[in-house]
């Protein structure tokens, strides 16, 4: 065996697809959460015979796949049918009702909305929404600094099925009455993933980024682990793509458990810095690991 065999060449990577790694990357199956996306579905069904949808809103902790879940969703709804406008929004985003309306105009194909104030915006979501019907998901809808735009579809778009996505079951509580009682939604509980769906859904990923074998069995048996303990699929994500980078530094053609380690101080390293000296993509380690 040569000397440099088992280093990387030139150009060379370990990774074959890095988009699965992302927080965003939505797989093609989404493991472990069926009877939810079942859930989510049976609200929006009445759509399709052109009468209202139901209401709902998705609550857990952050990393156990609401917003894929409600993602996939509009996706199967996307290719079943153009009758029904699928929106999604994320209201950290898109934080007040003129962005929220911009964002939907967006959805609508509607890119007029230069000084345009949020009355018209809203007069000209209505007018197109009302033609046919609409599913919308606001994820981290606590997030958002008012709720007019709530207030507003609820009154104004005749057909539609609205789903609010929070970590917090509290949130509701807290909602404008008026809204409240004109929402009535049902509440959809998101579980933590027990040790081996953690494990199942990070295998999974794993296939889709990496190359067959160059994730070592002890190393990705430690991402799960650490995953598990912290009770979020994104930790996981972020140690195969620090691990990964890190074994590419060092020109290997595996990932080891030394690998691992490292991307895992690196994680825990986090909680000494401030939240604004963190990359977007990892500023959620930050409330985990404090």
């Amino acid at each position: 065996m040569g000397l440099f065999d088992n280093m990387l060449k030139d150009g060379e990577s370990l990774i074959k697809n890095e988009e699965a790694l992302d927080f965003e990357f939505l797989p093609k199956i989404l493991p472990f959460r069926e009877k939810e996306q079942r859930f989510i579905a049976e609200c929006i069904k009445p759509l399709f015979k052109k009468r209202n949808g139901r209401n709902v809103v998705m609550y857990g902790p952050p990393g156990i796949g609401k917003t894929a879940a409600a993602r996939h969703v509009i996706r199967e709804l996307e290719e079943e049918t153009d009758e029904i406008y699928p929106i999604y929004i994320n209201c950290w985003q898109n934080n007040t009702t003129y962005k929220v309306m911009v964002e939907v105009c967006e959805h609508l194909g509607y890119r007029l909305v230069q000084n345009k104030k949020t009355v018209d915006l809203c007069k000209i979501v209505a007018s197109m929404i009302n033609k046919k019907t609409a599913a919308f998901i606001f994820d981290e809808i606590d997030k958002a600094e008012d709720y007019d735009f709530l207030y507003f579809l609820l009154e104004n778009i005749y057909k539609k099925s609205i789903c609010l996505i929070t970590n917090f079951k509290e949130w509701l509580g807290m909602l404008d009455s008026r809204i409240k009682s004109r929402l009535m939604p049902e509440m959809l509980e998101f579980r933590q993933y027990n040790e081996y769906e953690t494990k199942e859904i990070l295998k999974l990923r794993a296939s889709y980024a990496f190359p067959e074998g160059v994730l070592e069995d002890a190393a990705f048996n430690r991402i799960a682990k650490k995953t598990y303990e912290l009770r979020d699929i994104r930790t996981g994500l972020f140690l195969m793509r620090e691990a990964a980078l890190i074994a590419e530094d060092q020109s290997k053609k595996k990932i080891s458990l030394s690998d691992v380690e490292k991307a895992i101080a690196k994680l825990e390293d986090f909680s000494v810095k401030s939240s604004a000296e963190l990359e977007e993509d990892t500023r959620f380690i930050l409330s985990i690991v404090k």
